[in-house]
């Protein structure tokens, strides 16, 4: 199993950052309510969202600009 973050949607293929480098997968693979940044988990074609380190990913990246723009 492949862990991913969604980087973008260009027409009908996603985008997933993937360690070093990306890779495409058809948008009709992913979960209807996949959104760029989302974590993904990919098995061959079948791709599932961690929602769990979706959340820790967003948290993590909210602190860091909490603590970026502090006074």
């Amino acid at each position: 199993m492949i862990s991913g973050i969604i980087d973008r949607f260009e027409c009908d293929i996603a985008v997933i950052e993937v360690d070093d480098h990306t890779i495409e997968y058809p948008k009709h693979l992913l979960p209807s309510e996949a959104e760029v940044g989302d974590v993904v988990l990919i098995e061959g074609n079948k791709i599932t969202l961690d929602k769990e380190a979706t959340a820790a990913r967003r948290h993590e990246v909210d602190e860091l600009v909490d603590e970026l723009f502090e006074d």
